[in-house]
């Protein structure tokens, strides 16, 4: 199995669980998948990224505030994935302008950062890459 297909599974069983999660994290339900990534043909590529899409934008944004952040994002890695110099970057740029983003090696570490983010009021840790 690819590195691509096992990261698409880690994804799939994120999504299983926040969906479980639905009424006991309020806002859960808004959370998205930012399908950036992947190969296209170069007429492909051309087109979005004249529509607005950007290398290194992570993953999955959950676009609910908690602890003074305005949201959370995540670059979700199977085991063995390396963050690219453009994701390093984003998520730079994204904890500068008031976002918790980080990045995490499996769908239970995404969960266990996501509960914890639910949990802070305030001073939630984002340089902790995971």
């Amino acid at each position: 199995m690819s590195r691509k297909q096992r990261e698409a599974q880690e994804q799939t069983a994120l999504f299983e669980w926040a969906s479980l999660m639905r009424g006991r994290l309020p806002g859960i339900e808004l959370m998205y998948h930012c399908p950036n990534g992947g190969s296209r043909n170069p007429a492909e590529a051309a087109r979005l990224k004249a529509q607005g899409v950007k290398p290194g934008v992570p993953d999955i944004f959950l676009p609910v505030p908690r602890g003074g952040f305005h949201g959370l994002y995540i670059e979700l890695k199977a085991p063995g994935g390396r963050l690219s110099q453009a994701q390093a970057n984003y998520i730079a740029a994204l904890r500068a302008n008031g976002y918790a983003a980080g990045v995490c090696v499996g769908w239970r570490k995404a969960a266990e950062i996501i509960e914890k983010y639910y949990e802070s009021e305030e001073g939630y840790e984002t340089q902790a890459d995971t």
